[in-house]
């Protein structure tokens, strides 16, 4: 793949300031559209590769620091990027090299200083694809992980919506989250269900600021 597949979407520096959001989803329908364009194949490489990625920028903190850095100049951020790559690479037996769309996208987003858009990119990613695959994405937050039996029942219900009943198949992503306190932040669809007990916190201390 080359650059300018990647920039038919992507913005650059000089184009305006918008929502971090908005800028990580063109990256991230560059590289999907890249991708698919290939074949389905390298789309799940591709996949791989960035959650890979994603898994040890939260697992590391150089790496973290690395793609959150704004402070560091053209030069650093380059020289950087084979760590990261490295760490889609796999190990032993299983070691294959990158593939040139996420090597590419990695480039871009390093030459326009959005590294720091990385989270967003690889979310938006993998929404992407399971749009394209028919799968409906819950993601559970939680102040601790959840144990297997409560993660069973939790998809068993929320099968039974009408949302659920829609999608080809459904997969369910527990992420922790120490600031909720506890209960649940479950977010599925363009829908949200905040339980959590730091949402009923903050319900609470606008009630009594409203009393005042």
């Amino acid at each position: 793949m080359s650059f300018s597949l990647i920039r038919t979407y992507a913005p650059t520096v000089g184009s305006g300031r918008r929502a971090s959001s908005g800028i990580a989803l063109k990256y991230a329908n560059a590289a999907y559209s890249a991708a698919l364009a290939k074949s389905p194949q390298v789309l799940t490489k591709v996949q791989t590769e960035l959650n890979a990625i994603s898994k040890s920028i939260e697992d590391i903190p150089n790496l973290k620091n690395f793609v959150t850095n704004p402070t560091l100049s053209a030069k650093d951020r380059m020289a950087g990027l084979p760590s990261l790559f490295a760490r889609a690479e796999g190990t032993g037996a299983k070691k294959e090299p990158v593939s040139d769309i996420t090597k590419n996208l990695f480039a871009l987003l390093s030459e326009n200083g959005r590294l720091v858009e990385t989270a967003g990119v690889i979310e938006g990613f993998n929404e992407l694809v399971a749009k394209h695959r028919g799968e409906l994405e819950v993601i559970v937050t939680s102040a601790s992980p959840l144990g297997k039996d409560v993660l069973f029942r939790l998809e068993a219900t929320l099968k039974q919506s009408q949302t659920a009943q829609q999608a080809k198949s459904l997969k369910l992503t527990n992420k922790v989250n120490p600031s909720v306190l506890g209960g649940l932040i479950v977010d599925f669809g363009e829908k949200t269900v905040d339980l959590s007990i730091s949402s009923r916190i903050n319900k609470f201390n606008n009630l009594l600021q409203e009393s005042v």
